[in-house]
């Protein structure tokens, strides 16, 4: 917390505010839309970033990136689903829009637009599947993990504009 206050004076215009995980929570289940960035240690972050995936929608929509000023990691946030393995019902999305971070990611570390427009692309044809009511169970489809990611490459391959 002492660091995140230090870094902060040098940041006038951010408002930086401390709670205490229940609290933050329950703000997250009240006033999510108030929250750009948590700054938290990590078991801390799993829990929030599981509940605020939830609150979205589902645990599988959830993206995560982890990143450095030369190294990054995208992630789906909600782990292995070792409960659904093999089932073929598992969630793409969240690994997809991790996807998408990382190649946002990798555009801004070598200043290459072209990896931006991979990323829109990828964005849009992941929204443009969803428009089309093509979800996996969780969201209260019937596509399997495997006919979503097909649909959504098919986007891909649609979208002449890149």
């Amino acid at each position: 917390m002492d660091v995140c206050r230090e870094v902060a004076e040098k940041y006038p215009e951010v408002d930086v505010d401390d709670y205490h995980i229940d609290a933050m929570a329950a703000h997250l289940v009240r006033r999510g839309g108030d929250f750009d960035v948590i700054v938290t240690e990590n078991m801390f972050g799993d829990i929030l970033s599981d509940l605020t995936g939830e609150l979205a929608g589902s645990l599988g929509i959830a993206p995560s990136i982890n990143t450095s000023k030369t190294q990054a990691m995208a992630q789906a946030a909600h782990g292995s689903a070792p409960d659904i393995e093999g089932k073929n019902i598992a969630n793409p999305i969240g690994m997809m829009h991790s996807t998408v971070m990382l190649f946002e990611w990798l555009a801004k570390k070598h200043d290459d637009e072209r990896l931006t427009r991979v990323a829109r692309k990828m964005e849009e044809s992941i929204a443009r599947t969803i428009h089309r009511n093509i979800v996996t169970p969780d969201l209260g489809g019937s596509a399997t993990t495997s006919s979503f990611a097909e649909a959504v490459c098919a986007e891909v391959a649609n979208d002449t504009e890149v």
